[in-house]
């Protein structure tokens, strides 16, 4: 088998594997550097609690309308925001702390959201709604992801230096401007977004993984924020191609396949990126000789 029956063929032959191709690196383009900024917040576990969150919205628009895209869309996005707005409620008037009371909102919608699927759905349905299915990606699932795309990167554009400041040093954000806690929530309302549009392709379960594991790989490789997040944007795009064509020449599940790529370069970069394991140990050799 040559190179490009390899390489090339599965996307210029078959339109599912296009249209998943297309997909996939739309969500790489917005969903890596928000994880880039949910990881620099120190909030990469909030980004997991928020994509277990959207599955009782989901499992309503399911129980109601079957397995169709605008309202399990909506649904997701309803109980997303809900979530957020309830942990955020409870870490502010209680004791309880914000990373705590995500995890207890979360694990309760999990539960709550697979029960609705079970009362009505199939193992089939249960799996199509927590693993998603790339492969079988519409006009309607393009169109609604592309548009999350282009809304996502027009935010980040005009809010990028409120983002980067937020990240880096939110108490000089705060003295000097008025933007911190609006910028926080356009900020958690992209994450929820994002999260939607994964989830019509890789299921509640996986959705983060793209959002996250490319942007966590990218550390790795540079310390400044615009090139970090370009790389993420890059490894995410080599993962969804790479696992891609995993699940076609190998007849592997296409989310996990995009997911474990991803997990691939993380290791890699674990090794051998300017910030990882053997660089650091060489600086630290050289700086006990010097």
């Amino acid at each position: 088998m040559s190179l490009y029956d390899w390489f090339i063929a599965p996307f210029t032959e078959f339109v599912f594997m296009q249209r998943a191709l297309l997909g996939a690196t739309l969500l790489s383009i917005s969903a890596c550097p928000v994880g880039v900024f949910l990881m620099l917040r120190r909030m990469s576990l909030t980004g997991d609690a928020m994509a277990h969150a959207l599955l009782p919205g989901a499992a309503v628009g399911f129980l109601l309308y079957g397995l169709e895209i605008v309202p399990m869309t909506l649904g997701g996005l309803f109980a997303g925001i809900i979530v957020a707005l309830c942990a955020g409620a409870v870490s502010r008037m209680t004791i309880q702390k914000e990373d705590a009371s995500m995890a207890a909102f979360y694990l309760i919608s999990l539960a709550f959201g697979v029960l609705i699927v079970s009362l009505r759905g199939s193992n089939v349905d249960l799996m199509h709604v927590l693993f998603g299915s790339v492969l079988a990606l519409n006009d309607e699932a393009l169109g609604l992801i592309g548009g999350i795309s282009f809304a996502t990167l027009a935010a980040l554009t005009l809010f990028w230096r409120a983002l980067v400041a937020e990240c880096l040093d939110p108490l000089f954000l705060r003295s000097v401007s008025r933007l911190g806690p609006p910028v926080h929530f356009v900020f958690l309302g992209l994450v929820v977004l994002n999260l939607v549009g994964g989830f019509q392709a890789l299921g509640t379960l996986l959705s983060v993984g793209l959002m996250m594991v490319p942007a966590a790989a990218a550390r790795f490789w540079t310390i400044r924020v615009l090139p970090m997040c370009l790389l993420a944007v890059g490894f995410g795009i080599a993962s969804c191609v790479s696992g891609l064509l995993m699940s076609y020449h190998a007849s592997l599940p296409s989310g996990p396949a995009i997911i474990l790529s991803a997990g691939a370069i993380y290791i890699v970069s674990i090794f051998t990126g300017p910030r990882g394991l053997f660089a650091t140990r060489l600086q630290s050799k050289s700086h006990r000789t010097a």
